[in-house]
Protein backbone atom coordinates (compact mmCIF):
# COMPACT_ATOMS: atom_id res chain seq x y z
CA UNK A 1 0.00 0.00 0.00
CA UNK A 2 1.20 3.15 -0.97
CA UNK A 3 1.05 6.27 1.03
CA UNK A 4 2.91 8.32 3.57
CA UNK A 5 5.64 6.46 6.16
CA UNK A 6 5.00 5.76 9.90
CA UNK A 7 7.60 7.68 12.38
CA UNK A 8 8.88 3.63 12.87
CA UNK A 9 9.48 2.82 9.56
CA UNK A 10 12.33 5.15 8.52
CA UNK A 11 14.99 2.95 10.56
CA UNK A 12 14.74 0.02 9.15
CA UNK A 13 16.52 1.79 6.30
CA UNK A 14 20.32 2.52 6.01
CA UNK A 15 23.64 2.85 3.95
CA UNK A 16 26.12 0.57 4.88
CA UNK A 17 29.81 1.66 3.50
CA UNK A 18 32.33 -1.47 4.17
CA UNK A 19 35.07 1.51 3.51
CA UNK A 20 34.10 3.52 6.70
CA UNK A 21 33.88 0.65 9.08
CA UNK A 22 37.78 -0.61 8.01
CA UNK A 23 40.09 1.85 10.56
CA UNK A 24 43.03 3.78 8.03
CA UNK A 25 45.41 1.99 10.39
CA UNK A 26 44.36 -1.80 10.09
CA UNK A 27 47.20 -3.97 8.74
CA UNK A 28 45.25 -5.33 5.98
CA UNK A 29 44.93 -1.38 4.77
CA UNK A 30 48.49 -1.57 4.61
CA UNK A 31 48.92 -4.45 2.44
CA UNK A 32 46.34 -3.53 0.34
CA UNK A 33 48.14 -0.31 -0.85
CA UNK A 34 51.49 -2.56 -1.56
CA UNK A 35 49.78 -5.47 -2.90
CA UNK A 36 48.97 -5.33 -7.15
CA UNK A 37 47.35 -8.46 -7.89
CA UNK A 38 46.09 -7.38 -11.52
CA UNK A 39 47.93 -9.46 -13.66
CA UNK A 40 47.53 -12.47 -11.57
CA UNK A 41 44.53 -13.79 -13.45
CA UNK A 42 45.84 -13.29 -17.05
CA UNK A 43 49.48 -14.75 -15.98
CA UNK A 44 47.59 -18.17 -14.83
CA UNK A 45 44.79 -18.18 -17.90
CA UNK A 46 46.89 -20.84 -19.27
CA UNK A 47 46.62 -23.27 -15.93
CA UNK A 48 42.75 -23.52 -15.67
CA UNK A 49 40.50 -25.55 -17.79
CA UNK A 50 37.88 -24.08 -19.73
CA UNK A 51 35.08 -27.06 -19.24
CA UNK A 52 34.16 -28.19 -15.38
CA UNK A 53 33.57 -26.37 -12.43
CA UNK A 54 34.37 -22.83 -12.24
CA UNK A 55 37.22 -22.43 -10.06
CA UNK A 56 38.04 -20.23 -7.08
CA UNK A 57 39.18 -16.57 -7.92
CA UNK A 58 43.07 -17.12 -7.38
CA UNK A 59 43.36 -13.79 -6.48
CA UNK A 60 40.62 -13.92 -3.96
CA UNK A 61 42.84 -17.54 -2.95
CA UNK A 62 45.68 -15.45 -2.47
CA UNK A 63 44.29 -12.34 -0.12
CA UNK A 64 42.38 -14.94 2.14
CA UNK A 65 45.66 -16.88 2.61
CA UNK A 66 47.63 -13.45 3.31
CA UNK A 67 44.78 -13.05 5.80
CA UNK A 68 45.49 -16.22 7.22
CA UNK A 69 48.92 -15.56 7.77
CA UNK A 70 48.93 -12.06 9.31
CA UNK A 71 46.77 -13.47 11.88
CA UNK A 72 47.64 -16.71 12.44
CA UNK A 73 44.84 -18.74 11.45
CA UNK A 74 46.10 -22.32 10.24
CA UNK A 75 42.70 -24.07 9.33
CA UNK A 76 41.06 -22.77 5.51
CA UNK A 77 37.53 -23.59 7.65
CA UNK A 78 38.49 -21.21 10.44
CA UNK A 79 39.92 -18.92 8.04
CA UNK A 80 36.49 -18.92 6.01
CA UNK A 81 34.33 -18.89 9.33
CA UNK A 82 36.28 -15.85 10.88
CA UNK A 83 35.62 -14.16 6.57
CA UNK A 84 31.94 -14.80 7.63
CA UNK A 85 32.58 -12.47 10.62
CA UNK A 86 35.16 -10.36 10.36
CA UNK A 87 34.17 -7.12 8.11
CA UNK A 88 37.80 -6.47 7.64
CA UNK A 89 38.79 -9.62 6.27
CA UNK A 90 35.26 -8.93 3.82
CA UNK A 91 37.12 -5.63 2.83
CA UNK A 92 40.21 -6.84 1.76
CA UNK A 93 39.12 -10.02 0.14
CA UNK A 94 36.60 -7.67 -1.90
Amino acid sequence: MMGQLSSGQDRLFYSFNLEDHIPANHLLRSIDQCLDLNELRHYLADFYNPIGRPSIDPELMIRMLIVGYCFGIRSERRLCEEAHLNLAYRWFAG
